[in-house]
C-alpha cells in the first residue's frame, strides 16, 4: 500500500513538473505592427524581457491612422492585423513563442479595426463592417456586411472609422469620429449565429460631446466609450448613452482596454493612463492618473492580459519613432512600469495585443 502511494505521489510530482515546464516554455507576447505604408510588419516581443522575438511581414501595406484595435487576438491562438493600404487583413497563428502567417482576408472596404467574438471575425473599414465565420482556428467566408452611416445622414469620410467591437451576442458597435459634428456610434444587429444582419442604426454622441473613439465592453454588454475631443467618457447600452462624465482633467482620452471591472483609458494629450469603473448606469473615475508614459511621445493603442498592460507611443520632430511601454497590474488595477520602453525604430506603429 505504501509503495502504491509513493508511486502515485511520484507520478503527481512528475505531472506538476511537466505542466510547469510547458508553462515556463511559453512566454507572454506583446505584439504591435509597424504600419509601414509600403511593407507592413508585425513585431513580437517577450513581455517579461522586452526582447524582440520576431518581425514578420503582413504581406500587405499599412497606413492606418486615428483607429483603435488595428490588431486583435482571438484567444491566444490567432492574431489579425489590418493592411489598410492594400485592403486586406493578415491572420497569424501562434506557434510556441512566436507567430506564423496563415492567410489574407479581403473585407469590403479598407480595414481599420478588428474584433473577434461570437464565432466570427468582425472588420470595420472606411464605410462598411463585415463578419467572417470562424472555422476552428481559421477565418472562413464572409457571411454579413452592413454599410456604416452617420447620425446626421451620409457615409463616413475616409479616416472617420475608429473601432469595432462586439457588445454581447446580438450587437456590434462601430465608433465614427466626424469633428466638428459630435460623432456616431453605429449599432449593428447580429443574427443567432453571430453574423452581421440588417442595416446600421446610427446613434449620435450626446450634446456637448465630441468624437466617440475607443471602447471596452463589460460582460453584460455595456460599453465604456471615450468621447475623445471633448474630454468625456460615456456609458453606452441599449443603443443609448446612459451616463457621461468628464475625464478627470486628462486630455485626449482615446484608447481603452479592460481588466475585470477596471477600464484603462490612454490619454494621448496628457501622456497618462486613467483607471475607470463602470456599472450599468454610472461611471467612476477610480484614478485619473494611475500611470504616466515618460518617453515624451503621445501614447495611443493599448491591450492588457496576463498581468501585463502595454501601450504604444509616438514621438515627433527629428527622427520620429514609436515605443512599446510595458506595465504590470495587480488585482486592484494598480500599474507599475516594467523595465524601460522599447524603441521600435519606426514612426507610426499601430495596434497592440498581448497573448499568453
Amino acid at each position: 500500500m505504501k509503495k502504491r502511494i509513493l508511486v502515485l505521489f511520484s507520478f503527481a510530482l512528475l505531472l506538476v513538473a511537466g505542466i510547469h515546464v510547458r508553462a515556463a516554455g511559453r512566454s507572454t507576447l506583446v505584439i504591435t505592427m509597424t504600419n509601414d505604408s509600403q511593407a507592413n510588419k508585425i513585431v513580437v516581443l517577450d513581455a517579461a524581457t522586452h526582447s524582440v522575438l520576431q518581425t514578420l511581414s503582413t504581406n500587405g501595406k499599412g497606413g492606418a491612422g486615428g483607429n483603435a484595435r488595428g490588431i486583435q487576438k482571438y484567444g491566444d491562438e490567432l492574431l489579425a492585423a489590418v493592411n489598410y493600404g492594400s485592403g486586406t487583413v493578415a491572420v497569424f497563428k501562434r506557434a510556441g513563442n512566436g507567430l506564423t502567417f496563415d492567410q489574407l482576408v479581403v473585407p469590403t472596404s479598407a480595414p481599420v479595426s478588428v474584433d473577434f467574438a461570437n464565432g466570427h471575425m468582425y472588420v470595420a473599414g472606411t464605410d462598411t463592417v463585415d463578419s467572417f465565420r470562424l472555422v476552428g482556428n481559421h477565418v472562413g467566408a464572409l457571411d454579413g456586411t452592413a454599410h456604416l452611416i452617420l447620425a446626421g445622414g451620409g457615409v463616413p469620410p475616409a479616416g472617420a472609422t475608429a473601432q469595432v467591437g462586439a457588445a454581447g451576442r446580438g450587437t456590434l458597435l462601430v465608433t465614427i469620429k466626424t469633428d466638428p459634428i459630435p460623432g456616431t456610434v453605429d449599432v449593428i444587429k447580429l443574427d443567432d449565429d453571430g453574423a452581421v444582419s440588417g442595416p446600421a442604426e446610427a446613434v449620435s454622441a450626446p450634446a456637448g460631446t465630441l468624437t466617440p473613439f475607443g471602447f471596452s465592453v463589460y460582460p453584460d454588454g455595456t460599453a465604456m466609450i471615450t468621447l475623445a475631443h471633448s474630454g468625456h467618457d460615456g456609458l453606452f447600452r441599449d443603443s443609448a448613452f446612459k451616463a457621461i462624465v468628464t475625464s478627470g482633467g486628462q486630455a485626449g482620452n482615446c484608447w481603452t482596454t479592460r481588466v475585470g471591472k477596471y477600464v484603462f483609458i490612454v490619454n494621448t494629450g496628457s501622456a497618462t493612463i486613467s483607471r475607470v469603473v463602470g456599472t450599468g448606469n454610472n461611471i467612476f473615475i477610480d484614478d485619473a492618473v494611475t500611470a504616466k508614459v515618460v518617453t515624451g511621445g503621445s501614447p495611443t493603442d493599448t491591450d492588457a492580459a496576463a498581468h501585463y498592460l502595454a501601450v504604444i507611443d509616438h514621438t515627433s520632430g527629428t527622427n520620429p519613432t514609436s515605443h512599446v511601454n510595458v506595465f504590470t497590474y495587480n488585482r486592484f488595477g494598480e500599474l507599475a512600469a516594467s523595465g524601460s520602453p522599447v524603441d521600435l525604430g519606426v514612426p507610426n506603429a499601430n495596434g497592440m495585443a498581448i497573448m499568453q
